[in-house]
């Protein structure tokens, strides 16, 4: 019998083994990839679509985000509300997204109901037609919606700090506008999507209680289809910084308060320093406990929250500080930020400090392995961005192993306030 009078023994999250649960792989009759997660205790299942399909491919500002938006809003057979309707009927949700380098279709549904729904996501993605009317009210609606946020500070800074860092020329600089909208035509949509839905290149991650004929019923609806069948185009684009790496904006006479940005260019993942610059990160601003949250919010009380952390794409990345502060002490928060890499820069962090970080990253990947759609989200992130079966355990080991030296060597890296661009905008 358990001694309630003894508390237990407290156990370290670095203490723990974390083990990230194989995925099983097999492919369609046309080399399709299918990535999957058999596990969990519910009778539910997400089936998620991966096309290289994202800007980075578009000839057109907007052009790969419209065509992914208006998949589901119309085919040759049904219309957009019939599409609703049957995903609804069984009670299953049906999601689209599209990212810097790919574009995702999504569904989340009870495992019983597949077979029914998988030959409509077949139709979507094979004869989605793109009606005129369907592309005029989501224009319209978009439209109006950029014209309310433009009045915003930190919508405003979070376009603004990307074009600095990459060049609005780059997909990972590029933002929306009223003319953008106004530019593209359905016949584009219709050629994206023939380009990289209907002949592109494709990836499919299964997850949750897989049923016993999963992989015949995706070969069935997606394995004859004319996708994968040629490499994917190589692209490149030039990153083209600005100039100038201090600027004010004044986007509202009328504001009390301004939306601070703080970004510096940072290597993808696959650079050895990554992992290290994470933990490094947490310890600046990427958790509550945070150097920039404990000066900044708890002692000056500038700013509700401030965070700091790494923007990932897959090609590169950026180190980010966030925050909006009142207009009267947005220069002073960023003395502070400054201020904060200083002392990284030149103390090295305590055993205790570093061990509360360590804890609370371990403790986050405890949380993101708790279920086969976190899972299969991991697998994804590796995949997506070729970082081979041992970069989880390896990012594992590096957390647990990293010193204060490590940290004052990464912060003397990279956390010096000339590498950095600064933005106001009140």
């Amino acid at each position: 019998m358990v001694n309630r009078k003894i508390a237990p023994v407290i156990k370290d999250a670095i203490d723990y083994t974390l083990e990230l649960k194989p995925c099983q792989k097999f492919l369609l009759d046309n080399n399709i990839p299918v990535y999957t997660i058999d596990a969990g205790a519910e009778d539910v299942i997400q089936v998620e679509l991966v096309f290289h399909a994202g800007s980075w491919y578009e000839t057109g500002n907007l052009l790969a985000a419209m065509t992914n938006h208006l998949l589901k809003n119309g085919t040759t057979a049904h219309s957009a509300f019939a599409i609703n309707e049957h995903f609804e009927y069984y009670g299953a949700y049906l999601n689209r997204n599209c990212y810097s380098e790919t574009a995702t279709i999504n569904l989340h549904s009870l495992t019983r109901h597949l077979k029914e729904l998988l030959p409509m996501i077949r139709e979507i993605i094979t004869t989605a037609t793109f009606p005129q009317e369907e592309l005029d009210i989501y224009r319209q609606n978009m439209k109006q919606r950029l014209e309310v946020n433009l009045k915003k500070c930190d919508f405003v800074a979070n376009r603004l700090i990307d074009e600095y860092l990459y060049g609005f020329d780059h997909p990972y600089g590029r933002y929306s506008s009223a003319e953008a909208y106004d530019a593209l035509h359905r016949d584009q949509l219709a050629g994206f999507f023939r380009d990289h839905y209907v002949n592109g290149q494709c990836l499919i991650f299964v997850a949750g209680r897989l049923p016993v004929d999963i992989a015949e019923l995706l070969n069935k609806n997606f394995g004859d289809l004319p996708l994968n069948q040629s490499a994917i185009a190589e692209i490149e684009h030039a990153i083209v910084p600005a100039v100038n790496h201090k600027y004010r904006i004044a986007n509202d006479s009328k504001a009390v308060q301004g939306a601070i940005r703080i970004a510096s260019d940072f290597p993808n993942r696959h650079h050895p320093d990554f992992t290290g610059a994470q933990v490094l990160n947490t310890i600046f601003g990427g958790y509550f406990g945070s150097r920039l949250m404990s000066n900044i919010r708890e002692d000056k009380g500038y700013t509700y929250g401030i965070h700091s952390y790494l923007q990932n794409h897959v090609q590169r990345s950026a180190w980010m500080i966030s925050t909006e502060a009142g207009a009267e002490v947005c220069e002073a928060t960023i003395t502070e930020v400054y201020r904060e890499m200083e002392r990284l820069r030149n103390e090295p962090v305590s055993e205790e400090e570093l061990l509360l970080v360590k804890n609370y990253l371990i403790g986050t990947l405890l949380g993101d392995l708790d279920g086969p759609f976190h899972i299969i989200g991991r697998w994804k992130s590796m995949i997506l961005n070729e970082l081979g079966d041992d970069y989880f355990d390896e990012s594992v080991a590096t957390i647990k192993s990293i010193t204060p030296g490590d940290i004052q060597s990464l912060a003397n890296k990279y956390l010096q306030p000339e590498k950095f661009y600064e933005l106001v905008v009140v």
